[in-house]
C-alpha cells in the first residue's frame, strides 16, 4: 500500500474530518492525543497526518510535502495555490460576508474594507464596479467600522454572534465556505489509485 501524507488544519475541521474517516471504514484511533504533536503516523493504514494552520494547508500540498489536504473553500480562494479541488466535504459551512455599522453607507471615495482576506475582498468589490482600499488585518476585524478604521468588514460568518455583540450588522453574503479535500497534481498522478479510493469512500458519507 502507498504510504499517503494528509495535511490538517488542527481543530474543528480536523475533528470532523477525522470522524468521517472512520465513517469511511479507515482504521483510525479512535482518540487522538494531539496537545503538541504535529505529525500523528497511522502505520497500519499508511497514512500520515500533518497538522498545520488552516492558511498552510494549500502550501503544504502545493509543494508535495502533503499529498492531500483539507482546507476551507475561504483558504483557497484567498490563496488560489495550486491544487485539484477533488470533493466538498460539506462540514465546517460558514460563508464570506461583509458588514459594518448599521445604517452606515460606504465613504463614496476610495472605501476602506478592513479584511484577513485581501483577495477575496478586491476581486468582490472589483465585480461590483467599486474601487475600495483594502486594509489587511489579523485578529478582531470587528474593531475596525467601530474605530472608524474601515467602512466595511469582509470576514467569515458562521453564527453572526460575533458580529451582533459588536454591534455590527451584514450587508452582503459574499460566498459560501465549507472543507474541501484537494490534491497535490504530480500525487494525484502517482497515487492516484490510493486517492481516488479515498475520494470515493468520502463522497459516500457526504452523500
Amino acid at each position: 500500500m502507498t504510504e499517503l501524507t494528509v495535511a490538517m488544519p488542527k481543530g474543528r475541521i480536523f475533528e470532523e474530518a477525522y470522524k468521517m474517516l472512520i465513517e469511511a471504514g479507515y482504521n483510525l484511533p479512535e482518540e487522538v492525543e494531539m496537545s503538541r504533536k504535529l505529525i500523528i503516523e497511522i502505520p497500519e493504514e499508511q497514512i500520515r497526518f500533518i497538522l498545520a494552520k488552516p492558511m498552510d494547508v494549500p502550501v503544504y500540498v502545493e509543494h508535495g510535502v502533503a499529498d492531500i489536504g483539507i482546507a476551507g473553500k475561504d483558504v483557497l480562494l484567498e490563496l488560489q495555490r495550486n491544487v485539484h479541488e477533488l470533493l466538498d466535504l460539506k462540514i465546517s459551512q460558514c460563508y464570506i460576508a461583509s458588514a459594518g455599522l448599521p445604517n452606515t453607507k460606504m465613504n463614496d471615495i476610495a472605501p476602506r474594507i478592513a479584511t484577513k482576506y485581501p483577495n477575496i475582498a478586491m476581486n468582490y468589490y472589483k465585480e461590483m464596479g467599486e474601487q475600495v482600499e483594502i486594509i489587511e488585518l489579523n485578529g478582531s476585524i470587528e474593531l475596525a467600522p467601530m474605530i472608524g478604521l474601515a467602512d466595511r468588514i469582509v470576514d467569515i460568518v458562521s453564527t453572526g454572534r460575533t458580529l451582533k455583540e459588536n454591534g455590527l450588522v451584514e450587508y452582503e453574503r459574499i460566498t459560501d465556505v465549507s472543507s474541501r479535500l484537494i490534491a497535490n497534481p504530480v500525487s494525484y498522478r502517482m497515487k492516484s489509485a490510493r486517492i481516488q479510493e479515498i475520494v470515493s469512500r468520502l463522497k459516500k458519507i457526504v452523500n
